[in-house]
């Protein structure tokens, strides 16, 4: 189960800052003597969702509850299986912790269903009203809240991209464990964002990180373009898809940053330590307040940026004008 006794995500993250210590502000009172103990249940191991655990992690620091001093934090990997997502639950439920916090819409649920002595957080949710974690983004009212990973227009900015910047493109493909909730809403969203440009979308199903390359593969001579969500179970293999795209010169775009540095050509996005920052804060405040979950609104990305890799662009045989290169800024554009 990838166990491991260590100490992660309508307002934008901008307006949750009022609720804490500044991001630059660091605060080591309020703790009042005690040691608190945190439960962190995570999907699957993959840079995106490992960026959000440290910012999260360091959200606490940065506001008082630091690991080997005033708190404990267990962190348990799921493996991308959902039996395991229930067990870890339900062993946080029996810890009698301060607080839990689900890492992924699937780790989210468990919790959310399993725990009910502790405050539950999410992050890198893309739909916690899909997901069924609140009944209200402004005002949760439970047990639970947090930081989605879902700007409202990010998909929509991709498509667009896509669409007006690749005009040759006239299909897309994208792979898909249609067994996360997660995945099936960004699918949904792109597919109607293409559509108004005249694009089509093809799926190709993946159940897990096995299946990922076949699918991929069966993609090829179907689409000019591949699109890849934040699927937990196509992202921990993405590589392979990467490899497919380059082989068959196909543009491929993601859902993501983390997955432009490792290989596809472009995303609208934002970094994941700073979803996790600001939900360690909210953390922070429900520790050191007594503030409620249900009190506090669920935030999403206030930030979205075009990204892009030249490196990626070369190998999937893309040409990248000075045009295309002027949508991103500078610090944007990998080489």
């Amino acid at each position: 189960m990838g166990m491991r006794a260590r100490s992660w995500t309508v307002l934008g993250l901008s307006a949750l800052l009022a609720l804490t210590v500044g991001c630059g502000a660091k605060e080591t009172t309020g703790s009042g003597g005690k040691t608190y103990k945190i439960g962190i249940s995570q999907i699957v191991e993959h840079p995106s969702l490992d960026a959000t655990r440290k910012g999260f992690l360091d959200g606490l620091k940065d506001n008082g509850f630091v690991e080997k001093d005033n708190l404990v934090v267990d962190v348990q990997i799921a493996q991308n299986d959902m039996t395991n997502n229930m067990t870890i639950a339900q062993k946080f439920e029996g810890d009698k912790l301060d607080l839990v916090l689900g890492i992924s819409t699937p780790s989210a649920q468990s919790l959310a269903e399993k725990v009910k002595g502790a405050p539950v957080l999410f992050t890198a949710v893309t739909d916690p009203l899909g997901a069924k974690l609140v009944s209200s983004l402004e005002k949760p009212g439970g047990n639970v809240t947090g930081i989605m990973d879902t700007h409202p227009d990010e998909i929509a900015k991709l498509m667009e991209f896509i669409a007006k910047d690749f005009p040759k493109v006239k299909t897309v493909g994208v792979v898909v464990n249609e067994g996360e909730q997660n995945a099936l809403v960004a699918v949904k969203r792109a597919e109607e964002a293409l559509s108004k440009h005249g694009v089509k979308l093809v799926r190709a199903a993946a159940a897990n990180g096995s299946e990922v390359k076949q699918a991929a593969e069966s993609l090829v001579g179907k689409v000019d373009a591949i699109y890849i969500t934040k699927d937990n179970t196509v992202v921990s293999s993405f590589e392979s898809v990467v490899q497919v795209a380059e082989k068959h010169k196909l543009p491929l775009f993601a859902g993501d940053i983390d997955s432009v540095k490792r290989g596809a050509f472009a995303t609208y996005g934002y970094e994941y330590y700073d979803i996790g920052y600001t939900t360690g804060k909210m953390a922070a405040d429900i520790l050191k307040n007594g503030k409620k979950p249900g009190e506090l609104p669920v935030g999403f990305p206030d930030k979205l940026d075009l990204y892009m890799s030249l490196k990626a662009a070369k190998a999937q045989g893309i040409t990248v004008t000075d045009a295309l290169k002027a949508k991103a800024d500078k610090k944007n554009i990998l080489e």
